[in-house]
């Protein structure tokens, strides 16, 4: 009886001294692990892989937070709402999303958004003068330059550089004499056409953007009314 009782003394002894111990373990491990929790919760908010960027769009100076590998056509569309520049390959293969950046046509869904802090960013919205429509724009229009318009953004923007271009006397493939680049009232027909081959139309309407170019350019465009040319078949003789 009296050996029961020791045994049960020792046991309660043993269980107070481990209780005592595990109390004292979690006293002191609380606040280590408080540190730790911390420093993931801030981990996780600040580890979401954006980066702070500064672009001047149109004049305007916007700031956002975005990840490395955003292209600047998403930027563009998704973060500032400016849908003029249009997503129609993503691959840099149809111009649809052309802007001007320091005056240089870019496929904007071909570079990142990071890379343009400190440059002049052009789309299509910041052509205009308010109501007032930038000379390419109102040539498309009324050359019937566009018919669904999806590619027009792209094209106007390129059309634009096109011409700045040949100001600064860039020379293209079609160029004949290279010494002697091309001036505005003589620029071609195949001239353009070429300048504006990274541009597709998938309605076909380059006879029209070709006109427009040419109206912006000082020369005087073809008529948009079609000439038709109707002959009466010969008579075979025999």
């Amino acid at each position: 009886m009296e050996d029961k009782k020791k045994r049960v003394q020792k046991t309660s002894r043993r269980g107070f001294l481990g209780q005592a111990l595990t109390a004292a373990g979690t006293a002191m491990a609380a606040p280590s692990l408080l540190d730790r929790a911390a420093i993931a919760k801030e981990t996780t908010q600040s580890n979401k892989g954006e980066v702070n960027v500064k672009l001047t769009v149109n004049g305007e100076q916007q700031t956002l937070d975005l990840e490395p590998r955003v292209t600047l056509l998403d930027a563009l569309r998704d973060r500032l709402g400016l849908v003029g520049s249009k997503k129609g390959c993503d691959h840099g293969q149809c111009g649809a999303c052309t802007v001007l950046i320091d005056g240089q046509r870019v496929y904007s869904c071909l570079t990142l958004a990071v890379m343009q802090e400190g440059k002049q960013i052009v789309t299509v919205e910041g052509l205009a003068k308010g109501d007032t429509l930038h000379p390419m724009q109102a040539a498309f229009i009324d050359n019937d330059g566009f018919q669904c318009g999806y590619c027009t953004p792209g094209q106007i923007c390129a059309s634009v550089a096109l011409l700045d271009e040949v100001k600064r006397g860039c020379a293209s493939v079609v160029t004949p004499n290279l010494a002697r680049p091309p001036q505005l009232a003589e620029l071609s027909e195949a001239e353009i056409k070429e300048r504006l081959s990274g541009n597709l139309c998938r309605c076909s309407a380059y006879n029209g953007i070709v006109a427009a170019v040419q109206q912006v350019a000082g020369q005087k465009p073809p008529s948009p009314a079609a000439t038709v040319m109707v002959t009466e078949p010969q008579e075979a003789t025999v």
